[in-house]
């Protein structure tokens, strides 16, 4: 009698006891994620530790045992800290930087526009998403969705709407990783086949001492028109230098390879685990990821049109493609513009003029988020 009652008392704490149907909805959706990952190769990188996060945050448990997220004093709980204080964002803005090359940008300055024009994206969301009710600083959280920029919607969101921190990085990062499913048919339905065989000339060549100085007046620049973003662009424009330096490989290794790898990899498992059902499937969560596809369609538009009306005003013509990659995902963007380039004309190569718009699209996402953070704090 007394084994059948222990393991009465066994079975009770097991997964098979406590497993609900929005539980056992969230691991399907994380194994979605996976497959996605491994048989798509959407984003692997991100897509599969968010996955099994996802898979991980929605086992049950008795509410005595501490192991989730959001159980205080779980291991869970303090690696998600990087994500809730906003300690992982800038972190992955080193690495990027310290992996960026802003050449083609600084070769053909015209194209920051693009990606300055995807960042209406932004805020044509923010205003949506204040019309259906949500608060200023959550109608700013989730607006930033749309600079297609995971680190920098989870760094603002943690300032202005740490309870929707959850599902906005989750839209974020699942837009990122949809890129090239979302971005081509918007690029096709904007462009004629003949912008789509635009020649861009190639880049001009630029100097070391271009590149040295362009991460310091950048900084001043960036940061001085919106302080809010001086985490992030500080830490993007200092590993740019660590880069650009030549005297500092070493340091620019370890940030653009093992420090970005490893942060990626504890950010995107955190992330994953915070979508425990009883926290993330509601209504205000749907609606976070209506706006933030909304968003991200917006600013892919915005950029292509926005090459078109430039193009009524310049003697060599852009590519309006070139538009689609101001978003900041870099450097998905990028290649889907080459990719969608080449199948209408195989010699035309697109990626470099590309990369211009969406290194500045980081940048433009930054500052917007400094922005959103000064005035609606």
């Amino acid at each position: 009698m007394d084994l059948l009652q222990n393991l009465g008392n066994f079975l009770s704490t097991t997964g098979f006891t406590l497993m609900t149907w929005p539980n056992l909805l969230m691991i399907l959706i994380g194994i979605v994620f996976i497959s996605l990952a491994i048989v798509k190769d959407y984003e692997p990188l991100l897509l599969l530790p968010i996955g099994f996060g996802i898979v991980v945050g929605n086992i049950p448990s008795l509410a005595t045992m501490a192991v989730g997220v959001y159980d205080e004093g779980s291991v869970l709980s303090y690696i998600y800290m990087g994500v809730s204080k906003g300690i992982f964002p800038p972190l992955i803005f080193l690495g990027i930087g310290a992996m960026t090359d802003f050449s083609t940008m600084l070769s053909n300055p015209k194209l920051v526009l693009l990606g300055a024009a995807a960042q209406f994206g932004i805020f044509a969301t923010l205003i949506g998403a204040t019309y259906l009710g949500f608060t200023p600083q959550e109608a700013g959280a989730i607006g930033i969705i749309g600079g297609a920029d995971g680190p920098t919607a989870i760094f603002l969101s943690s300032k202005l709407a740490p309870h929707l921190l959850g599902p906005i990085a989750i839209a974020a990062y699942s837009y990122m990783a949809l890129v090239p499913v979302i971005q081509p048919p918007i690029m096709r339905l904007l462009t004629s086949k003949k912008e789509r065989r635009i020649h861009m000339p190639a880049p001009r060549v630029v100097s070391r001492a271009e590149k040295i100085i362009f991460p310091i007046a950048a900084f001043l620049i960036c940061s001085i028109i919106a302080p809010g973003a001086v985490t992030l662009i500080g830490m993007l424009f200092f590993g740019n230098l660590l880069k650009e330096s030549c005297v500092t490989e070493r340091l620019a290794n370890t940030a653009r390879n093992s420090m970005i790898d490893i942060v990626t990899i504890l950010l995107g498992f955190s992330v994953g685990a915070s979508t425990n059902a009883q926290h993330f499937l509601n209504k205000e969560s749907l609606i976070i990821f209506g706006l933030g596809a909304a968003s991200f369609c917006i600013a892919t538009a915005c950029g292509v049109l926005f090459a078109k009306f430039m193009n009524l005003f310049l003697k060599t013509k852009i590519n309006p493609l070139v538009g689609a990659a101001g978003v900041s995902a870099v450097p998905d963007s990028a290649r889907v513009v080459h990719t969608v380039g080449q199948e209408e004309d195989p010699s035309n190569f697109l990626l470099m003029h590309a990369m211009a718009p969406n290194v500045a699209g980081v940048i433009g996402s930054a500052i917007a988020a400094g922005v959103l953070w000064s005035v609606m704090l």
